[in-house]
C-alpha cells in the first residue's frame, strides 16, 4: 500500500520524525485558508501517487494568498502522468542549506534490511546508483539486532554528509528504521533529508510503502484505503478477496501460490510473450474462488490468452477444474484457457475438464509449465 506524500508525513511523526507542519485539502478556497494559518510562505504541492511532480507543475511556492489561489486552482484536476490531483498538501517552505537522501527497504537476497543514504538529495536515487554509485553508502542490518546508534553514525560518516548534520542525520535515521521495522513498511524513503541553515535535519518528503499483509495489525490503515489508487481490475479482485496485480501484457496468468505466479510470470516472459498480471488463488482454492479469479482475469480486456498453473497441494485438482467449468458456464471468457494441471487430484481434475465437452478452441490442457507456456503465448501472439 503506497501513501500519499502527506500520509508518509504524518505516519513519520507518529515516530518523533521532524516533517513540516502542514495540511492536506481538496479545494480552492481550503487551500488559502490552509495557507494563511500555516504562514507564508508555503509551498502546493499536489498529491499523487507517482514521481516527477515538480517538473509537471505539480509543486509551486506561494508567497500570499492570491498566488496559494493561484497555485491551487492550476494544481486540482492537473493530470500528472495519468493521475488526477484531487488533493494537494500546503506546507510551510522550508530554508534549505543541503539536500541528502536516505531510505530502508528489504534486501531480499541477504535477507537483511538495507539502509542507503547518499549527500546526494533531491533527485531521483536510481541516477545517482547509475553516474555516481560510490555516492551511496549502504547498510545492511540483521533483523535479530537491529540498528544500533554506533552503526548508524559509521554509517552516516561514511556517507559523508556535512559534519553539521551528522547528529541530527543520525538521529532520524534511527527514528526512520523504527518506522519501518514498527510500522511494518516495506519502504521509507525521505528524498530530499535537508539541512536547514539553523543546522537542523529535516524530512522534505516522504515516500512510504506499507506491507498489506501486516494490514490486520493496523486498523489505523483503514484511512489510507480511501485514497489507494487502485485500476478497475484491481479493484474487483479486491471485492473478491483474490491477490492480484495488474501489469501490461496479454497472458492472463492464475497461479496457486505467490511462488509459483512469479515463477509463471518468468515462464511466460522466457518464451516471448507478456503477463497482464500477477493473480495468486492461494492454497485451498475452491471452484468459488477460481471462477472469481476467471471473473477478474475476463473482466481485462487486454487479455488475449489465459494460463492457468495449477499444482495440487492443499488446493485440489477436482476443485480447480470444477471452478474453470463453472465460470465458463456462466461468464462468457473473451480468451481461451491453457491449463497445466498436476498434484493432488489432478487426474480426477483433467477428467472432469475433459467431460465437460468444452471446445479445444475454447480450452486446452498441456502436461507442463513450459509447454503450457508456450501455448499461451502463441495464442496471444497471434
Amino acid at each position: 500500500m503506497d501513501l500519499l506524500e502527506y500520509q508518509g508525513k504524518q505516519f513519520f511523526a507518529s515516530f518523533d520524525i521532524p516533517v513540516s507542519p502542514g495540511e492536506a485539502v481538496t479545494t480552492v478556497e481550503d487551500a488559502v485558508a490552509a495557507a494563511d494559518r500555516i504562514g507564508y510562505p508555503v509551498v502546493v504541492k499536489a498529491q499523487v501517487h507517482v514521481g516527477g511532480r515538480g517538473k509537471a507543475g505539480g509543486v509551486k511556492l506561494a508567497a500570499n494568498a492570491e498566488e496559494a489561489r493561484e497555485h491551487a486552482g492550476n494544481i486540482l484536476g492537473l493530470d500528472i502522468k495519468g493521475h488526477i490531483v484531487k488533493t494537494v498538501w500546503i506546507e510551510f517552505a522550508s530554508d534549505i542549506a543541503e539536500e541528502y537522501y536516505a531510505s530502508f527497504t528489504l534486501d531480499r537476497a541477504a535477507k537483511k534490511h538495507l539502509g542507503m543514504l547518499s549527500a546526494q538529495g533531491g533527485v531521483e536515487i536510481e541516477a545517482v546508483a547509475e553516474t555516481d554509485p560510490d555516492a551511496i553508502s549502504k547498510i545492511w542490518i540483521d533483523p535479530v539486532d537491529g540498528l544500533t546508534p554506533e552503526a548508524a553514525r559509521a554509517w552516516v560518516e561514511a556517507a559523508n554528509l556535512n559534519p553539521e548534520a551528522n547528529d541530527g542525520a543520525v538521529d532520524i535515521l534511527l527514528k526512520l528504521y523504527r518506522a519501518y521495522t514498527e510500522g511494518d513498511a516495506d519502504l521509507c524513503e525521505i528524498n530530499p533529508l535537508i539541512l536547514k541553515p539553523t543546522g537542523e535535519v529535516h524530512a522534505l518528503d516522504a515516500k512510504v510503502t506499507l506491507d498489506g499483509n501486516a494490514e490486520f495489525r493496523h486498523p489505523e490503515w483503514e484511512e489510507y484505503a480511501a485514497t489507494e489508487e487502485l485500476d478497475e481490475r484491481e479493484k474487483l479482485a479486491k471485492e473478491k478477496d483474490l491477490q492480484y496485480i495488474g501489469l501490461e501484457g496479454s497472458v492472463g496468468i492464475i497461479a496457486n501460490g505467490a511462488g509459483l505466479a512469479m515463477s509463471t510470470l518468468d515462464v511466460v516472459n522466457q518464451v516471448g510473450g507478456a503477463a497482464s498480471n500477477f493473480l495468486d488463488i492461494g492454497g485451498g482454492a475452491n471452484a468459488d474462488v477460481m471462477a472469481a479469479a476467471l471473473e477478474v482475469i475476463n473482466f481485462d480486456e487486454t487479455v488475449k490468452a489465459i494460463f492457468i498453473n495449477i499444482f495440487g497441494g492443499i488446493t485440489r485438482g477436482e476443485e480447480v477444474a470444477k471452478g474453470i467449468v463453472e465460470a465458463m458456464s456462466r461468464v462468457d471468457l473473451r480468451a481461451p484457457i491453457v491449463i497445466r494441471l498436476d498434484g493432488t487430484n489432478a487426474d480426477e481434475g483433467r477428467q472432469i475438464l475433459a467431460d465437460a465437452g468444452i471446445p479445444e478452441d475454447k480450452l486446452r490442457s498441456e502436461p507442463t509449465m513450459l509447454e503450457a507456456a508456450r501455448a499461451a503465448v502463441a495464442i496471444a501472439n497471434a
